[in-house]
């Protein structure tokens, strides 16, 4: 079976357009000419939040019978997942990415360029990107205030001095700021920004209004997004075991990732209150806890006519998100009844996502 390569841009314009015709036509050729004897496996790759869930559903998936290949599914961040899904269309590319934020509008159109097509984006439920320290910490009670200012690289346009919490808030211990998590590529960061650092932002910043609504996004972007990079923030990849491990190893130390790991985990450690809402299955739910966020599933419709057990495998997942459902014991939060009918729906009749609402 061939498997169709990506065209290199020529200088013309016309070669583009028709190197990108070849494209599609390639991978449609190769798409179609495969048949379920030859077929390869499901491969999703993407979010560390999303993994343990979408791992659950592949077990139940080959433990149903049929001779069925076990889906291959890897944790490499929602950023570098979707980069990767959205490289090309065609055997040798992943038929799902797991992301635990939306799709941004450079994404989807690299999706475009590269021949994609149609996508179907899918919420699965619900998640909060959680504090968390060991069950023998300071049991630190924080603001997104307080998070902003321990964690921005350049806080209201300076650079980041500040080493203990007491230096953040004269009402905080004065411990360092040691605080591990995800690298730049998850979503699990870039919902840390954005649920977190951002409103922080704009608490601590006077000029944070004026510069998000400026032409020019730089100078909002170094003050209120950038992650500071000279130690009190650890990268520690997209195994988000390593940060419980972390925690374990270090009492005073914070971690953030997604609530199911914090739950895995709660024999010894507990989320951090942010604006004195703990991260919880019920705070999460309502949508009360600062750092709720939805998690996704994004498909490719050209994928689901030609590989064997796609259909059926969203299908199972659908069948598992529900309230008391085989995912919610693996700590996924149920998203609301309405939500879950809609998500249910664009799996049955295949709706592709309307990219009008994408930023």
């Amino acid at each position: 079976m061939d498997v169709p390569q990506r065209t290199t841009r020529g200088s013309a314009g016309v070669r583009d357009i028709f190197g990108r015709l070849a494209l599609i036509a390639a991978a449609a050729l190769t798409l179609a000419g495969c048949d379920s004897n030859t077929a390869r496996e499901i491969r999703v790759v993407g979010s560390s939040t999303v993994y343990p869930f979408t791992t659950a559903v592949a077990e139940t998936f080959v433990n149903q019978g049929g001779g069925r290949k076990a889906p291959v599914v890897e944790s490499i961040g929602s950023g570098a997942g979707l980069k990767r899904f959205c490289d090309g269309v065609g055997w040798e590319y992943p038929d799902i990415a797991n992301a635990s934020r939306r799709i941004k509008k450079s994404e989807y159109a690299l999706c475009q360029k590269n021949g994609v097509g149609e996508i179907m984006e899918v919420q699965i439920g619900v998640d909060g990107v959680a504090l968390a320290e060991a069950n023998n910490g300071p049991k630190l009670t924080l603001t997104k205030k307080d998070v902003y200012l321990a964690l921005a690289a350049s806080p209201n346009g300076k650079p980041n001095t500040a080493r203990t919490w007491r230096d953040v808030n004269p009402a905080l211990p004065a411990l360092p700021i040691q605080v591990m998590g995800p690298p730049a590529t998850s979503g699990t960061r870039d919902a840390l920004v954005e649920l977190v650092m951002e409103p922080g932002c704009a608490a601590a910043d006077p000029q944070a209004k004026a510069l998000k609504a400026s032409k020019d996004t730089a100078p909002y972007d170094s003050r209120c997004k950038r992650i500071r990079d000279d130690g009190p923030y650890i990268d520690k990849g997209e195994n988000d075991n390593l940060i419980v491990q972390g925690l374990a190893a270090n009492p005073n130390a914070l971690g953030v990732f997604g609530y199911s790991y914090l739950e895995e985990n709660i024999d010894r450690l507990h989320g951090v209150p942010i604006d004195g809402i703990a991260p919880s299955y019920a705070s999460i739910a309502d949508g009360s806890y600062p750092g709720a966020r939805p998690l996704f599933l994004y498909v490719k419709k050209r994928h689901l006519r030609a590989v064997p057990g796609l259909s059926d495998f969203l299908a199972l997942y659908a069948s598992m998100w529900a309230p008391k459902g085989k995912l919610t014991q693996r700590g996924l939060i149920a998203a609301p009844d309405a939500l879950r009918a809609h998500s249910a729906q664009v799996v049955a009749q295949r709706i592709a996502l309307d990219p009008a609402g994408l930023h």
